[in-house]
């Protein structure tokens, strides 16, 4: 058995020898970088990142220690190399300048396959512009931290986002993008500061994120399928969001995701499907929201059809987004409203198969309420407050 052992091990050297070979180092600091956090940088990563992806072998960019100033920028594909992972050890720093006008996103990778981003911090320096909208001034556009567009097999891991002008990272058009360990940190009070927002995408795994935002810690727009989240804590923020939908008359529709073992505290919602009061061809279908601890949370669970947001263009009108085949399993906590369960659905389209297992919900330690409008489905095991399907 030994001679077989030790080819084994000879095999393994080889094939990490061969690894080795076909893959290499690049330095952002070979390009000119100053990481003082006030020279501007983006011409050295940019020039970096064309290295990286013309590059014929699989490259590692390393990203050493510093605070790196970065106006808006795109790293963009096809790439020849097969796989461009960055290595941020430094800070990524957005300009806090409200006068200059911003692109709508700050860093974007566009039709990139073979991405894997470890660790890091990225400041958005959100404040001023929260503090404009806030106070209605005529502000620029606020930027989206990091976007991703039609990109495929992303990985990013232990990433910390923070203070971003806009939503902190953006899965737009991609397919097999893979988060772990993500952190987000925003005040409450800053404006449509959603953690993830996934649009048009699938295939996509969220794992362990700790969500501290003024918006949606999730949300889930049209065209995504295929979505597993596990191992979320939110708060504060909106909770995880499913919408909104229902904007457009012809508008793909969200099907295939599951949300299991989430925490949320003190959120505005927790589980919340969101649809616009207007005709459209969109649905929502096949979701599970699996093992959830709400503490104390405005609204708990909550399905919403009747969206209209300032009165505008969906007065008087119904919701044609089709909701069926959403599962609330294992729910428990604390709502600090007497209604703990809202289902307000479309008139013309139902909420059908809606089931609750196991929901254990309560206000201010006493009995909770739910309220159904248009909605059906079934009840099983113990579920409190008592199913109104």
């Amino acid at each position: 058995m030994e001679p077989l052992m030790d080819m084994k091990y000879v095999l393994l050297i080889i094939l990490s020898l061969l690894f080795t070979l076909g893959s290499a180092d690049t330095y952002v600091t070979q390009f000119g970088t100053k990481a003082d956090g006030k020279s501007d940088d983006s011409e050295a990563f940019t020039k970096a990142w064309n290295s990286a992806c013309n590059s014929d072998n699989s490259i590692t960019l390393q990203v050493p220690a510093g605070n790196y100033l970065l106006y808006p920028t795109t790293f963009g594909g096809p790439c020849k190399s097969k796989k461009i992972t960055i290595n941020l050890e430094g800070n990524l720093l957005a300009s806090a300048d409200i006068n200059k006008v911003e692109d709508e996103s700050w860093l974007r990778f566009e039709n990139v396959e073979g991405l894997e981003i470890n660790g890091g911090v990225l400041d958005g320096k959100g404040a001023r512009y929260w503090l404009c909208k806030e106070d209605g001034g005529d502000c620029h556009v606020g930027a989206k931290s990091l976007v991703f567009n039609k990109c495929k097999n992303v990985r990013v891991n232990n990433l910390t986002s923070m203070n971003s002008k806009m939503f902190h990272i953006v899965l737009d058009e991609s397919e097999g993008v893979r988060v772990y360990g993500l952190k987000v940190r925003a005040p409450a009070n800053s404006l449509n500061t959603d953690g993830i927002h996934v649009e048009g995408s699938s295939d996509v795994l969220i794992i362990d994120a700790n969500i501290q935002t003024g918006d949606d810690c999730i949300s889930i727009g049209p065209g995504t399928h295929d979505m597993w989240v596990e191992q979320v804590t939110c708060g504060p923020g909106h909770g995880i969001s499913i919408g909104s939908l229902g904007q457009y008359l012809d508008e793909p529709g969200v099907q295939n995701v599951t949300v299991k073992n989430v925490v949320f505290h003190g959120t505005t919602n927790g589980l919340r499907i969101k649809t616009w009061a207007r005709k459209s061809n969109g649905f929502v279908k096949e979701i599970v929201f699996d093992g959830v601890v709400m503490n104390d949370v405005e609204n708990p669970i909550i399905i919403d059809q009747n969206y209209c947001p300032h009165g505008q263009d969906c007065p008087d009108q119904i919701s044609g987004v089709q909701i069926s085949g959403v599962t609330y399993k294992n729910v428990t906590g604390t709502s600090t409203t007497e209604v703990a369960m809202t289902f307000d659905c479309s008139a013309s389209n139902p909420c059908r198969e809606i089931e609750l297992e196991d929901v254990d919900l309560t206000y201010k330690y006493q009995k909770a309420q739910a309220s159904c409008i248009y909605a059906e489905g079934t009840a099983a095991g113990v579920v409190t407050p008592p199913s109104c399907l």
